[in-house]
């Protein structure tokens, strides 16, 4: 299984990719900011894509978007990750088209298993 991480914070990219990675066997893929994170997105073709929702100059909801128009990328299931974990908020990502969500900060001894479940959801 791949999974690209797209998140502007190098610091939660890192904790991330390790936790994915060493404890859950998952290749990792990381962009930091949603422009990279499309192009990555398309020449990748990751299974899942974890996406932070708080970026600059394109933002998580902004970024979905662009996934979800692009006929390379619009298949691949998008998990959030955010720190704006109100339940009115977690509804309205998965209306948007997530497939999960996330909130940060995530336990990194959990964060693939967490992954995992969602995706077999």
């Amino acid at each position: 299984m791949k999974v690209l991480i797209i998140d502007d914070e190098e610091d939660t990219r890192s904790i991330a990719s390790m936790s994915l990675s060493l404890l859950g066997g998952i290749d990792v893929v990381e962009a930091e900011s949603g422009q990279e994170g499309i192009a990555k997105a398309e020449a990748e073709k990751p299974d899942a894509i974890l996406l932070d929702m708080m970026m600059p100059v394109m933002d998580g909801e902004n970024t979905l978007s662009a996934l979800q128009k692009n006929s390379f990328t619009e298949k691949i299931p998008v998990i959030f990750l955010t720190a704006k974990a109100m339940s009115s908020e977690i509804e309205r990502l998965k209306r948007m088209g997530a497939k999960g969500v996330l909130t940060k900060p995530f336990d990194p001894t959990s964060l693939a298993s967490q992954v995992k479940a969602i995706l077999e959801a």
